[in-house]
């Protein structure tokens, strides 16, 4: 039971006294909570499903098992009309140009009809004030009207749907949807993954950035893509400029539901797919998807500002080949830059060709290269002044020239595990760049790993202390110095019955990936065509097992995961799904018959038209270590008609006991369905009355209101109020009926008197000394603990004292 905290103050105040149903004989503490997976889909319906079976257990000190079953909730299809754009309705993966309008598709003559991605991507939660947004990226347009491909033809979009939560379920409803204007910044261009920044703004994305050296070929598939948007963007193909794309846009909500959206150029330009920000708030590493990518590393200036820093590339040094290759990383400096001066050089006209001169063969004065712009080796020589264009434009380009390494393949998610101080990166297919090089004739070849067309989970080990390649310290404690395999897939020589070509039973092609602090827990969604289904996985960083949590859609990608945990006391994984169905028909599948499959996909959901954004709840609000029934009393119960009484053995099992008449009863603690009141005696929680937990003193007059919001009452100074709980800013005082939470009403739930002189702790240690006789509030019980404000608390075992609570 999670418990709040106010300043400290000493006061004499006479409490009352309550029943009990029995003195607490030590406390019930959280021993293990572990995920319980489900099976992969075996039958149609759930092949064409979004589902889970999986569960969380939980068991405690004193031998109880309880079990939370996980269900997942649609918010929305990208299809459904549910965003208000210009006072109409619209479908919510609509993007629309830089007036503000929908996007129209003209590839069958005569029929216009809007645009709709079907692939939703990365979500973030935020919380801004008493209020919930969420950002859902839209990734592409796989098809137009006419059945062709229009993926890279139509600019991206993203929504800012405001969720009204139940503060009971915790469950979420999209309240208002409305579209993100990114006309100031010139559009966005496939946002694949994205993270919420550590002060809690939204980083997005922008992959598989337009090649600028390609674009000068007007006759070239890139230069046909970036006019092809910019016509549908600007409704001017002359505005095309594959320098506004390839960055990091910054968007800030505000109260009210206003956006603010950056771009920042100081990150570097390459395939974006995700930007993750280390605890100093400065410190960034990024995913390069794509082939022939690198690894990135951004040094900001200052904390939370993202437009002024020093941009890294990595050099990696191979030490092994197991379990998916390790190797140490050496740092190469590419420069330092602001939003601003990038930006000028965009806006001045720069072209590839005003920063490289280019050969096709190899000659003096130029670098060999082959980076993910290019298919072929290029041979590149700098131009006299361009080192900072070079190093934020074309940062692949200019590190490899460098030394750094551009071997890697595929590079999608991350996650930061603060536990364990380390990064892990999903490599979603080792093959290719990764592999030996067997001709000879790759301009380097610093990574040489076995193929595992399934894909590698790595983890980046951090450390301070680190220098570049020139012996320069990096002004960072969190850059990486080495990396390994964490979980790797398994390739099958031949297709299972399900049409899988990598064991179902492991992580096949790592994307998405985020990490859950409550359960120390990797969480991987995969984008995979070797699975038929994919999946979500929880890995659980203790125990070092791997649970199927989620399975969505055959053909579509997991995307969108993120871990929220205690959003206004309530926890959630964000989970989408986009392309559905897509290659089904390609797959060998004969375990059910494939054209029902197919058929009833288009029925359900449809293929490649519609993609879904939701999440999965029933997370308990309890991580190992946590007290669950306390030494002392964190609540009281009303009991107004005779209530079943049960007593719990041993091994965890409950039987009927005495029933409890009417009064008031101290409550020490919860396990999901019960209320424990005191020993080894519980009520069930749906047949007890109403608990509160402690009270607030008004130090002045206060309003009372409704459920409705209206003012019931005004309540007169030193009335000590009951508290059911509180969230959302405030007091729940009962029966629908709540206080704002403001300095004027101090919360406390109990008394504490010494009758000898006690010392009193914070972190750990004596802090300070209080006389016998005093009094002190007690804000929170936290088992042996009382916690009396201030990050102080009085160690009861080791006191004497008598605890009153309210």
């Amino acid at each position: 039971m999670k418990k709040r905290m106010a300043a400290a103050l000493t006061i004499s105040l006479m409490v009352p006294v309550f029943t009990s149903a029995g003195a607490a004989s030590g406390p019930v503490t959280v021993k293990s909570v572990e995920y319980k997976g489900m099976q992969a889909p075996k039958t149609i319906p759930e092949m064409v499903d979004t589902y889970t079976k999986a569960s969380i257990e939980v068991t405690y000190s004193n031998g109880l098992k309880e079990n939370y079953p996980l269900s997942y909730n649609r918010l929305f299809k990208s299809e459904d009309k549910v965003a208000v754009n210009k006072g109409e309705m619209i479908a919510a993966g609509a993007p629309i140009d830089v007036n503000g309008n929908v996007i129209m598709d003209n590839s069958v003559e005569g029929k216009p009809t809007p645009y709709v991605s079907d692939a939703p991507d990365s979500n973030s939660m935020l919380r801004v004030g008493n209020e919930i947004y969420m950002i859902t990226h839209y990734e592409y347009q796989t098809f137009d009207a006419a059945g062709k491909s229009a993926y890279g033809l139509v600019p991206a979009s993203m929504s800012l749907s405001k969720m009204k939560q139940d503060p009971k379920t915790g469950k979420l409803t999209p309240e208002k949807v409305e579209k993100i204007d990114f006309s100031d910044v010139n559009g966005i261009w496939i946002p694949c993954n994205g993270s919420l920044s550590p002060w809690g703004t939204h980083l997005g994305s922008e992959e598989y950035e337009p090649d600028a050296r390609s674009f000068e070929d007007t006759k070239s598939k890139t230069y046909a893509q970036t006019a092809s948007f910019a016509k549908l963007y600007f409704g001017d193909e002359k505005k095309a400029n594959p320098y506004y794309y390839g960055w990091i846009p910054e968007i800030t909500v505000k109260e009210g539901g206003e956006t603010e959206v950056v771009k920042h150029y100081s990150t570097g330009r390459f395939s974006h797919e995700q930007m993750t920000v280390m605890p100093d708030y400065r410190t960034a590493f990024f995913g390069d998807d794509g082939g022939n990518t690198m690894m990135f590393m951004y040094v900001a200036d200052k904390e939370k500002d993202l437009s002024s820093g020093t941009l890294y590339a990595s050099k990696f040094k191979q030490t092994g080949t197991e379990n998916g290759g390790s190797g140490d990383m050496e740092w190469i400096r590419l420069g330092h830059g602001t939003d601003a001066e990038v930006k000028q050089i965009i806006d001045s006209g720069t072209k590839f060709s005003s920063i490289f001169e280019v050969s096709d063969t190899p000659k003096e004065g130029f670098t060999a290269v082959k980076t993910y712009a290019n298919a072929n080796t290029e041979y590149l020589k700098l131009k006299p002044n361009m080192e900072k264009a070079a190093a934020f434009l074309e940062p692949r380009r200019y590190a490899a020239m460098m030394g750094a390494t551009s071997e890697w393949n595929k590079m999608e998610g991350l996650a930061f595990n603060p536990k364990e101080n380390k990064v892990y990166v999903a490599m979603s297919d080792v093959s290719k760049t990764m592999e030996k090089d067997a001709t000879g004739k790759e301009p380097a070849d610093h990574i040489q790993l076995p193929k595992i067309k399934s894909g590698v989970t790595y983890e980046l080990n951090l450390a301070e202390g680190q220098k570049d390649q020139t012996g320069a310290p990096i002004n960072s404690a969190y850059a990486a110095k080495s990396i390994n395999g964490l979980l790797t897939g398994e390739d099958m020589t031949q297709a299972d019955a399900y049409g899988n070509t990598a064991n179902p039973d492991k992580v096949a092609n790592p994307d998405n990936l985020t990490y859950s602090a409550e359960m120390n827990a990797l969480l991987i969604g995969e984008d995979s065509g070797m699975h038929t289904n994919n999946f979500v996985w929880a890995y659980d960083l203790d125990k070092k097992k791997l649970e199927r949590l989620l399975s969505v859609p055959a053909g579509a990608e997991a995307t969108g995961l993120r871990m929220i945990e205690n959003m206004m006391n309530h926890s959630y994984m964000l989970s989408n799904f986009q392309h559905p169905g897509d290659g089904l028909k390609d797959f060998p599948i004969t375990a059910v018959n494939k054209d029902q499959l197919i058929a009833e996909m288009e029925k359900q959901i449809g293929i490649n038209k519609t993609g879904g954004v939701g999440y999965v709840d029933g997370f308990p609000s309890v991580k190992a270590g946590s007290v669950a029934v306390h030494n002392y009393p964190i609540g009281r119960m009303n009991v107004n008609k005779p209530v079943q009484m049960y007593k719990m053995d041993a091994s965890g099992t409950m039987t009927k006991a005495a029933s409890l008449k009417k009064g008031f009863y101290r409550v020490y603690g919860e396990m999901k369905d019960y209320y424990n009141v005191g020993g080894s005696y519980y009520v069930k929680k749906d047949e007890a009355g109403a608990v509160y937990n402690g009270r607030i003193l008004l130090k002045s007059s206060m309003e009372m209101y409704s459920a409705d919001g209206k003012v019931f009452k005004t309540l007169k100074a030193g009335e000590a109020i009951r508290v059911y709980g509180m969230e959302d800013g405030k007091y729940n005082v009962g029966n629908g009926y709540y206080v704002k939470q403001d300095r004027k009403a101090l919360y406390y739930e109990g008394m504490v008197m010494l009758k000898k002189d006690v010392s009193i702790m914070k972190d750990g240690k004596t802090a300070k000394t209080l006389k016998k006789g005093s009094m002190a509030r007690v804000y929170s019980v936290d088992g042996n603990k009382l916690h009396v404000g201030g990050g102080y608390y009085i160690d009861a075992d080791k006191a004497s004292i008598a605890y009153m609570k309210n």
